[in-house]
């Protein structure tokens, strides 16, 4: 006797009809009264629905299909469930359930998705600044190793729980036991973003392998976090496999990492900012564009809290706001630096010819790839000749 709709969006101040209907698994008898009594997790949202007698033994009735009104009161999300009464013995039925969404505003609900779609799109573009400044540059001399390396191994883990949860139907099985009244919190989009951001990363890795990094290495803590992190993977994988704990769970511990990881990645590339005293090699187009993703990301929090009435969704449940919010912080940081701390200390590559001065460890200096794009964007012989008037460094023209 399944409900024929489990989702339900509503205005304030408007009702819906919902059909319930006895199936073929439904079997009783006249001797004992019946009633399918609804609830609601949070009063107030929706109106009260009715008891359904589903058995009557003194005028001998028996329930068949009947329609009750859902009217929506004030905004909020309610999961309003079904127990079978008969007589003395009662039983929840979860197939038997409605998960009411109540919004102030329709104008919001369509903001909402605008606003998530321009997120969307901000997050996808963000690699490619990076990765076209790389390839310009025949150098990613300035972009942090260990910030590439935790951003590949952090979509990595966040792409096995997308998947998991999304294609496995005997992980979505154990979510739903586990959350019977609730949705499986990954849709396609949510998957397709993943695979992306994993494969721009991973083409990210190989511009840092082909082309020139200097004496630029993951750093020792670099190293020990990443030790750690599959060290933690290998073990959670094995217990899985040994039936030591659900597939569920080494997928949630798998968001976990993610979520470890986004707080810490940023870190080396902030740190190697201030240490060269200069953003060169680091694309600003990409934060440019995170700190968008990230800004219409919780403008749309803010949005579905009020239009919904759900501030549980923001103040609740901190964990995705705080790290939208942490990310923010750190483009910001970049934005600083890279407009403000160190705009005048932009990369400088030497003249073919000139004597070289000392240079520090930590200089951009541009190889001899970089050298020959310098001289054909110019125009001009690959070895000039000397001349004392000449300076012995020339700003790059691929760094912006």
């Amino acid at each position: 006797m399944p409900s024929e709709l489990h989702d339900l969006k509503l205005k304030v101040g408007t009702n819906s009809s919902v059909l319930i209907y006895p199936t073929e698994y439904f079997n009783t008898t006249f001797e004992i009264s019946t009633v399918l009594v609804f609830s609601e997790n949070i009063p107030g949202i929706v109106s009260q629905l009715p008891n359904l007698t589903l058995v009557d033994p003194i005028s001998e009735s028996i329930f068949k299909n009947t329609t009750v009104e859902v009217a929506a009161i004030k905004g909020g999300r309610v999961i309003i469930s079904a127990t079978y009464v008969e007589g003395n013995q009662s039983q929840l039925l979860p197939d038997i359930f409605m998960r009411v969404t109540v919004y102030k505003l329709a104008i919001l609900v369509l903001l909402s998705d605008i606003v998530g779609w321009l997120y969307f799109l901000a997050w996808s573009i963000s690699f490619y600044p990076q990765i076209y400044q790389n390839y310009k540059r025949k150098s990613v001399r300035g972009l942090s190793l260990d910030f590439v390396y935790l951003n590949i191994t952090g979509f990595g883990v966040y792409g096995i729980f997308n998947i998991g949860l999304y294609w496995i139907d005997s992980v979505q099985r154990e979510y739903l036991e586990l959350h019977p009244f609730g949705v499986i919190p990954v849709q396609l989009n949510d998957v397709v973003f993943t695979i992306h951001a994993f494969l721009a990363s991973a083409f990210t890795l190989y511009q840092c392998h082909i082309y020139d990094r200097g004496s630029q290495v993951v750093s020792k803590p670099g190293k020990t976090v990443l030790f750690g992190i599959f060290t933690v993977l290998f073990v959670i994988l094995i217990v899985a496999s040994s039936a030591g704990f659900a597939w569920l769970t080494f997928l949630t511990l798998c968001s976990y990492i993610k979520l470890f990881i986004t707080l810490i990645k940023y870190i080396p590339q902030a740190y190697l900012n201030w240490s060269r005293k200069s953003t060169s090699g680091w694309c600003i187009g990409n934060v440019l564009l995170d700190f968008s993703g990230g800004f219409f990301s919780v403008v749309q929090m803010f949005i579905i809290a009020f239009n919904y009435n759900d501030w549980g969704s923001i103040f609740g449940d901190f964990t995705k706001f705080g790290l939208g919010l942490f990310s923010i912080c750190f483009d910001i940081l970049f934005i600083v630096q890279h407009y403000v701390l160190y705009r005048n200390h932009a990369a400088y590559e030497p003249i073919e010819g000139a004597t070289n001065p000392i240079v520090e460890p930590n200089e951009d200096i541009v190889t001899s790839n970089q050298q020959s794009h310098y001289d054909s964007s110019a125009d001009t012989p690959s070895s000039p000749p000397l001349d004392d008037t000449l300076p012995a460094y020339a700003r790059s023209d691929g760094d912006e």
